[in-house]
């Protein structure tokens, strides 16, 4: 049989089509590779998480695994809405909580790069002319002067997480021992958008979307809301009863107001394993640490993390250092971690207030994660 020209097209063009990966511009796992060497089948994760969900209630999901420089795995599970079973779909965005935090730590490293940022320079001149008399308790006022975004970033300052509305009162001399705290968070990211005069608001939104996220792929997280998401955004849940309202913030909430995804957040840890927006330089100087944890501090004795960096919490494991953040707006939750000497990383956001108990049963199969 001769085929015409015509038809010798049409079955190269059909062969072209059938051999491309799954999606354009990524690749077919069937496996992915855990930090302690193994190889898992994606499909025994899926049905690992699966059941997991079901056992613990779990609405909504989802979840992304780094290998090298690829995302070897994401996927979403559940619902985004439990009354309505609106699906979860790769395109849902999550309340991040305090996922938030890195990502902020990063777009200021680039800043710094950019010299619009000095690492040392105390934040106080900043906002001094738009602080309310009795912000600051009298007596931490000449410690709050001191306080620098390195000592900041690292959570070296005193301030306690949250004061919600009382005077803040630093608990010990900056830089000198560990104290978490979102509030520095908000005052550090106050102070740079005054720095610039452009606000804390829309304006700080797009310059971190214009230098840090869009240049290494990231484009659904967002710090202010954008109406364009309204669609495709997760609701949060508390001891299984569905969050009628969306938190839509309006300011920059550098330790809780990002919403993103697995997917792109995913590409924040590639860029952390393999810089390719900032220095590896300055990358080396975010993740070394920055305040050493005391031998009684809880998080040692109870997780055994060691330290902070300028963003992200360090542990040591049995394959190498991991580098890791939690997240908890209450209704929503998110975890992220990577070790550089494995090229590997992991993250999950979940719409409600029981996302851990699924962790915990990840790493049955996955191994240490936390």
């Amino acid at each position: 049989m001769i085929l015409s020209k015509r038809t010798v097209q049409l079955w190269i063009l059909i062969f072209y089509l059938i051999s491309l990966p799954t999606s354009f511009g990524q690749k077919s796992y069937k496996t992915i590779r855990v930090p302690d060497g193994r190889e898992i089948d994606i499909v025994t994760l899926d049905m690992h998480i699966k059941k997991a969900m079901d056992s613990i209630k779990l609405p909504g999901l989802s979840i992304a695994i780094v290998n090298e420089e690829d995302i070897v795995y994401h996927n979403t599970f559940g619902f985004a809405n439990l009354k309505t079973k609106k699906p979860v779909t790769k395109k849902t965005i999550f309340e991040a909580a305090s996922l938030s935090k890195p990502l902020f730590a990063y777009f200021l490293m680039k800043m710094m790069e950019n010299g619009q940022l000095d690492l040392d320079k105390p934040i106080y001149p900043y906002l001094k002319s738009i602080f309310p008399e009795g912000v600051i308790h009298k007596d931490s006022f000449e410690d709050y002067k001191t306080l620098t975004p390195r000592i900041i970033l690292s959570h070296g300052t005193g301030i306690p997480n949250w004061v919600k509305g009382k005077p803040i009162e630093i608990k010990f001399k900056p830089g000198t021992d560990f104290s978490y705290s979102g509030e520095a968070y908000q005052h550090l990211g106050a102070a740079f958008g005054t720095k610039l005069g452009i606000g804390w608001g829309s304006k700080l939104d797009s310059l971190f979307l214009k230098e840090a996220a869009h240049p290494i792929g990231m484009d659904r997280s967002i710090y202010t809301w954008n109406n364009a998401y309204n669609k495709d955004v997760a609701n949060g849940h508390m001891k299984g009863k569905t969050n009628p309202e969306i938190n839509k913030f309006k300011k920059v909430g550098p330790g809780f107001s990002l919403h993103s995804d697995a997917e792109d957040y995913a590409l924040f840890l590639i860029e952390m394993m393999n810089p390719k927006n900032i220095k590896t330089t300055t990358r080396d100087e975010m993740l070394r640490e920055h305040n050493h944890f005391k031998s009684d501090n809880e998080l040692l004795q109870e997780t055994g993390q060691t330290g902070w960096g300028l963003g992200f919490a360090q542990k040591p494991t049995a394959n190498g250092l991991m580098h890791l953040h939690t997240g908890n707006n209450h209704d929503f939750q998110a975890y992220a971690m990577f070790i550089p000497d494995q090229k590997y990383g992991f993250v999950m956001f979940g719409n409600s207030d029981n996302l851990f108990p699924l962790l915990e049963t990840i790493e049955k199969l996955l191994g240490e994660h936390f």
